[in-house]
């Protein structure tokens, strides 16, 4: 008897500790957009200079057939620099999808296209590139 709820305990202990894992590493909450600009200005605003979406409407519906991609196209924003200017970053803005066929040949994969960007809240680029300080 000793033996079995010993057994059993170690069993609830194991699982206990796999589903905190899991729920520590979990993904991030995303948004769905029609426009990427939301995402950039998202990411500005946040205090970690992260904002995640997901793109919909006619652009993802015809970005998806053409690449016969398996997956919605995700857009990951980060900050890179923050810009003396008020409301104003670096950003690093990310497309990526899953099941893309660039060559209809080839086998489907993952696509990602990394780009940076000057981007102010007000839609523009800075003014000046004259950095505020490091990010925190």
């Amino acid at each position: 008897m000793l033996t079995r709820c010993r057994s059993f305990i170690t069993t609830f202990v194991l699982c206990a500790a796999l589903l905190a894992a899991a729920a520590t590493r979990s993904d991030p909450v995303r948004t769905q957009v029609q426009d990427p600009k939301v995402l950039l200005r998202a990411a500005i605003d946040a205090p970690d200079g992260r904002a995640y979406g997901v793109l919909a409407g006619d652009i993802a519906d015809a970005i998806g057939r053409r690449f016969t991609a398996t997956s919605p196209l995700y857009i990951d924003v980060t900050t890179l620099a923050r810009y003396a200017q008020e409301g104003c970053r670096r950003l690093n803005v990310r497309f990526w999808q899953e099941g893309v066929r660039i060559d209809p040949a080839a086998p489907a994969a993952r696509q990602t296209i990394d780009m940076g960007l000057n981007y102010c809240r007000h839609g523009a680029p800075p003014a000046s590139l004259r950095l505020e300080g490091p990010l925190p």
